[in-house]
């Protein structure tokens, strides 16, 4: 079996670039980057502080794409030069070197190709997420509790900002339910495939016989509302609680009644937040997270109603979508795309973008096949 030139696996690889530079239109995310800039650049950009955040969080982003494709394109560039000096000067060891970096090049490509898959209608936007514990006990709680931690090892990981809302702290161990957001552009579109049940398998360390158990937490992903969404929420149809907001074992962590509960009667939607001092930004703050969520509901009626037009299967949200084994073995599998890994520790301290960027091209062509 002959070899594959190098040359061509290159050539290939840049005509990849290419096309990814013509989706993401690069000369319009240069014209944007230097709107932005002009922005922060006015004096009056800070008296805004809310404004400012999402400006400069935007700016951040888009700078951070075009200096991800401009470094790939040098990349390439380097590549094909080491692979000229391996073959002039016939060294093994760096011919070696040139393919460990051609690995690595096809992969933050096939990466960064994923980003061309978003293109839902609220994919651009921030995401608020919302985990629950479920089935399991003090072990769903604990295990609540692990995934929220996961995404947010994962945001810092990839350098997003993130906000916790609210948490509501089991009595034994770990949480009943948290709402936290990831402030960075794209982050629901590249979450919004995480939402659905999680199951997790392990040797219980709240059992005293040391016996393997079961749990789940539910994890809901939702849109941050803009001012241009129609999302209308009738303030009779909202019961509005208050209460004083508590840390892990009923700990008191606020003087006053400042948390917030929403209830959205006609829906059955609960929202809380408590991470404001103020009430009525906490208010404020829920308001929006009910929002966002009223806003995802109405997509997937949206797509449930196409879906029966052409007569197909809709798929309900709240299915198991991931398993994480921790004992007999150790896996981590995702039972949509297959995509699966060895090392549970590792995603569970923020290593998910493998399973994320399945998710997307998995999404991608089921979408594709409906459009067919």
């Amino acid at each position: 079996m002959a070899l594959i030139d190098p040359a061509e696996q290159i050539n290939e690889l840049t005509g990849t670039l290419n096309g990814i530079k013509d989706v993401l239109d690069l000369g319009a995310i240069r014209k944007q980057i230097e709107e932005l800039e002009d922005q922060v650049a006015a004096p009056d950009f800070w008296n805004d502080q809310e404004r400012a955040q999402k400006a400069t969080s935007k700016l951040s982003y888009l700078q951070g794409d075009v200096n991800r494709i401009e470094s790939l394109g040098r990349r390439l560039e380097d590549l094909a030069v080491l692979y000229e000096l391996a073959a002039a000067e016939d060294d093994a060891d760096t011919r070696e070197e040139a393919d460990r970096e051609l690995e690595a090049l096809r992969a933050d490509i096939d990466a960064l190709e994923v980003r061309t898959l978003l293109s839902g209608e609220y994919d651009a936007r921030e995401a608020v997420v919302t985990i629950q514990s479920q089935a399991g006990g003090v072990d769903a709680a604990d295990w609540a509790l692990m995934l929220q931690r996961m995404y947010i090892r994962w945001a810092e990981r990839n350098g997003y900002p993130t906000e916790i809302y609210e948490t509501s702290y089991a009595e034994g161990a770990g949480i009943k339910s948290t709402t936290f957001a990831v402030k960075a552009p794209y982050a629901y579109g590249t979450l919004r495939g995480e939402h659905g049940t999680h199951r997790l398998v392990r040797i219980s360390p709240f059992d005293n016989q040391g016996r393997r158990q079961t749990s789940f937490a539910g994890v809901d992903v939702v849109p941050v509302v803009e001012t241009t969404d129609h999302i209308e929420v009738n303030e009779d149809e909202v019961r509005v609680d208050v209460y004083r907001a508590s840390g892990p074992g009923g700990q008191g962590v606020n003087t006053t009644d400042s948390a917030v509960r929403l209830t959205h009667l006609p829906t059955g939607i609960v929202v809380s937040c408590q991470n404001e001092r103020s009430q009525l930004q906490n208010k404020a703050t829920a308001m929006a997270v009910l929002q966002g969520k009223l806003l995802e509901r109405k997509r997937q009626e949206e797509a449930a109603a196409l879906n029966e037009i052409r007569g197909e299967a809709t798929t309900s949200w709240g299915t198991q979508i991931r398993n994480y084994v921790l004992h007999p073995y150790q896996i981590v599998k995702d039972l949509r795309t297959g995509a699966e890994a060895g090392n549970p520790s590792a995603v569970l301290d923020g290593e998910l973008d493998g399973f994320i960027e399945a998710e997307i091209r998995w999404a991608r062509r089921q979408e594709s096949g409906a459009d067919a």
